[in-house]
C-alpha cells in the first residue's frame, strides 16, 4: 500500500502534466519517507528544496535540481517566495512558468498542502516586467548568498538584538556616486579575494558589519566595496512605496535611478524586502512562532 506521501506525489504528476507545469518543487523536509528509497524517482520534473544545513540525500541525482534555503524561521509562503526568486535568478523559472508546489509542517513529516504558483503573478513587479533584466550584471550565486545571509540577520539579529541594513548589488560605479561614506570604508585595502561575499569566511565579519548605519555595496561578483554608505538618492513622495520607513525608501531610491538590487531588511519586522527599478519585487516575512 502506498504511503500518503507517495499518493500525494502521484497525484501532483498528473497534475502536473494537465497543466503544463514547469516543475514539482517538493520540500524534503516533509518527503523523508520518499528520500530513503534508494530506487525513489520522481514520475515528473522535481526539483528538491533542502535546508543549508540538511545531509545531502543519496537519491538526490534523480531530482531536476535542488534549491536550499537557509535555516531559518519564515512563513510558509516566505519559504515559496525564497524558493522562486533563487530560481529567478538562477535561470530555473521564468515568467509564466507554472509550478507545483508541495509542502507541510516538518514535525509531522508528510505532505499536507499543493500550492499552484504562476511565475509572474506571485510578485507585483513580475506581472508589468520583462524578468530577463531583473538580475542583470549580478551572478546567481552572488543574489543567492546576499539573500542567504539577508534572510539569517532579519532572523537572528546580531547578538541577540535586531539588525536593520541594505545591501545593494550591482552598477556599484553609480551607486556610488550617488551616495556618500559616512565612515571609514571597513574593506579599503584589502585584496579582491580577499573581501567576496561568497568566501563563507566573511560571514561573521559582514554580520558585525550590519550594525553600522548605512548600506553595503557589492560589485555584481560579489566584491564588497564598501559598508556604512549613506544613500543619497531619493524617489519624489508620490513614488514611495505604501507604508515604508527610510532605509526602505533610500533603497527603492538608489534602485529607481540605477541597474543594481537593493536588499533590505527591517529592523523592526524582520521583513526582507527585495527593490528593483524603485519598486518592491518581493517581501519574504520572518515567522512569528
Amino acid at each position: 500500500m502506498s504511503s500518503q506521501n507517495e499518493s500525494i506525489m502521484e497525484f501532483a504528476c498528473k497534475f502536473a502534466e494537465e497543466i503544463n507545469a514547469k516543475a514539482i518543487l517538493l520540500y524534503g523536509e516533509v518527503a523523508q519517507d520518499l528520500l530513503a528509497q534508494k530506487n525513489y524517482k520522481a514520475c515528473f520534473d522535481t526539483i528538491l528544496i533542502t535546508r543549508e544545513d540538511d545531509n545531502v540525500p543519496h537519491n538526490v541525482e534523480f531530482f531536476k535540481s535542488v534549491i536550499n534555503i537557509p535555516n531559518v524561521n519564515v512563513t510558509r509562503l516566505g519559504q515559496i517566495k525564497i524558493v522562486i526568486t533563487k530560481g529567478l535568478a538562477t535561470g530555473l523559472f521564468k515568467k509564466g512558468d507554472k509550478l507545483i508546489c508541495l509542502t507541510g509542517v516538518p514535525k509531522f513529516g508528510y505532505i499536507d498542502s499543493i500550492f499552484v504558483i504562476d511565475v509572474g503573478r506571485e510578485f507585483e513587479i513580475l506581472t508589468s516586467e520583462n524578468v530577463s533584466d531583473i538580475f542583470e550584471d549580478i551572478h546567481p550565486e552572488v543574489f543567492v548568498t546576499v539573500l542567504n545571509i539577508a534572510l539569517e540577520l532579519a532572523a537572528q539579529g546580531r547578538e541577540g538584538r535586531p539588525i536593520g541594513t541594505i545591501f545593494v548589488l550591482g552598477d556599484h560605479e553609480k551607486v556610488l556616486g550617488l551616495s556618500r561614506q559616512m565612515i571609514i570604508n571597513p574593506f579599503m585595502g584589502y585584496k579582491e579575494e580577499e573581501k567576496n561575499i561568497l568566501d563563507r569566511n566573511l560571514r561573521d565579519t559582514i554580520k558585525e558589519f550590519s550594525a553600522l548605519d548605512g548600506a553595503f555595496v557589492l560589485r555584481g561578483d560579489g566584491v564588497l566595496v564598501t559598508a556604512g554608505r549613506h544613500l543619497s538618492a531619493a524617489l519624489e513622495g508620490k513614488d514611495f512605496p505604501q507604508g515604508l520607513g527610510s532605509r526602505h525608501i533610500a533603497a527603492a531610491g538608489i534602485t529607481s535611478v540605477t541597474g543594481a538590487i537593493a536588499i533590505a531588511i527591517s529592523e523592526s519586522t524582520g521583513t526582507v524586502r527585495i527593490f528593483k527599478k524603485g519598486k518592491i519585487f518581493v517581501d519574504i516575512e520572518k515567522s512569528m512562532e
